[in-house]
């Protein structure tokens, strides 16, 4: 581009003047005057302005500006950067940071910071009053400013203030999320949320005590949001989360024995010949109409007396009539879906409540999940959820029961159902032949073993 001096630049109309500027990257070149516009141009072509120009008739420059804007409406000059940009200013006689309305909003939303890293939540199905998004009210407010400003741009937002800390026991929620209960057990309106990642990622179990800072409520938001946990149960989150891995855990064979103590006789048939202990993968396996959910339930009538175990029921791929029944029952299943579920929202109904008790074992606890029923589950899937049963050597333990319409392979104990049995009304209904437990000495000694041998051999005679 040619140097042009301050003749050439006088006798040329306005607006090529703000073409010049324009290809110049001049900030607010529109809002100067001719005079200090021949100036800017001049100081960034490297040349010297003169110290005193006539005064520009404020009439002409009006027209010409109009006639300016008709012509090149909405084009708009580059921005520079660094010392240039105060040099600009300088030129122009602007005071640095003095800029037009567009352009100080372009940089404004350029600048916003970014949410925490811990603010992220995964998309909650439960009515808590979250959004399903962080970036929910964020939008809102965007789609705000676009309506009340014409140029379409945000201005930079409030300071947020700052971060409170806020410490209470944790209670979580079938979906995987939870809330941070500042007065427990009973809820209030200062609780605050706490994310399914969260959970997740700090291996949370009800109960546990945490701190961290939280951020106010969004628009759509019902409650405050934890940013971080900083501790749970007095010790820094980050080692908590760094501790050994449940599947890294040692496990070891069953040794200590549910003792059920029941009259019921189906119960006390698989007490005797199918014994099953802390940390047993048990399937109860059978056709359909062969009694494998009534079964269940009396185990969960049992175990649901006993101190010292966490007892979790989740009920998927069964008939509504049924959970309406377990819920009448006086056990409240911790989660539970029809068989009009899709399999994979079946097996995420059961994976819930199974990474929470295997949260309770890992830090010592015995939990006893009961599953009705496996059997509309991927293969894979079903096989992942039973595996996660296990005793962990010299800690805590996680037992599964579970329903399904034949063996998956990998249990510890196999309570096998009699149809004829069953549908003829002759309990307990076992099918002792295809009923076993693996390392049954382990459980009853060898000579109890040796009596569930026996029992096998005169059942095989018959």
């Amino acid at each position: 581009m040619s140097i042009l001096d301050r003749d050439a630049l006088a006798a040329s109309p306005l607006a090529d003047l703000h073409a010049l500027a324009s290809e110049l990257s001049i900030d607010g070149y529109r809002r100067l005057r001719k005079p200090e516009l021949i100036d800017a141009i001049l100081t960034r072509q490297g040349g010297a302005p003169a110290t005193e120009q006539p005064a520009l008739d404020t009439e002409d420059g009006a027209e010409e500006e109009k006639a300016a804007g008709r012509r090149r409406r909405g084009r708009r000059g580059g921005r520079g950067r660094g010392s240039a940009r105060e040099e600009e200013g300088e030129a122009s006689g602007e005071e640095p940071g003095e800029e037009s309305g567009e352009e100080s909003g372009e940089e404004e939303e350029e600048e916003e910071v970014a949410p925490e890293e811990g603010v992220a939540r995964d998309q909650d199905d439960a009515g808590d009053g979250q959004p399903t998004s962080v970036s929910e009210s964020e939008e809102s407010e965007e789609s705000e400013g676009r309506a009340e400003r014409p140029s379409g741009r945000r201005r930079a937002s409030r300071e947020p203030p700052e971060d409170e800390i806020v410490e209470g026991e944790v209670e979580l929620l079938a979906n995987g999320s939870g809330f941070l209960r500042v007065n427990p057990p009973e809820p209030s309106e200062d609780d605050v949320y706490v994310s399914a990642a969260q959970v997740k990622r700090c291996e949370l179990v009800p109960g546990d005590r945490i701190s961290g800072p939280r951020r106010a409520p969004r628009r759509s938001e019902r409650f405050a949001s934890l940013i971080r946990i900083d501790t749970i149960n007095g010790r820094p989150a980050d080692e908590v989360a760094d501790s050994t891995r449940f599947d890294d855990l040692p496990a070891a064979f069953p040794t200590d024995r549910f003792r059920l103590g029941s009259d019921d006789p189906t119960i006390k048939a698989i007490e005797w010949l199918t014994p099953f202990g802390q940390g047993s993968r048990v399937a109860i396996v059978g056709p359909a109409r062969s009694g494998k959910s009534e079964a269940l339930k009396r185990l969960a009538a049992t175990l649901a007396g006993h101190d010292g175990i966490q007892l979790s029921i989740v009920l998927s791929g069964v008939r509504p009539e049924e959970i309406a029944e377990w819920q009448a029952g006086g056990i409240e299943p911790a989660a539970a879906v029809s068989f009009a579920a899709s399999p994979d929202a079946q097996a995420q109904t059961i994976e819930r409540v199974v990474d929470q008790a295997r949260r309770l074992a890992a830090r010592g606890s015995h939990a006893v999940v009961l599953v009705d029923t496996l059997s509309g589950l991927p293969p894979h899937a079903a096989r992942k959820l039973l595996a996660s049963a296990r005793n962990i050597a010299g800690g805590g333990s996680l037992t599964v029961i579970a329903t399904a319409s034949e063996s998956l392979g990998g249990e510890t104990t196999v309570i096998a159902m009699d149809p004829v049995l069953a549908t003829t009304g002759r309990f307990p209904a076992l099918d002792l032949l295809g009923s076993w437990t693996i390392r049954p000495e382990l459980l009853v000694g060898d000579a109890g073993a040796e009596a569930i041998a026996r029992a096998r051999m005169e059942a095989l005679e018959r």
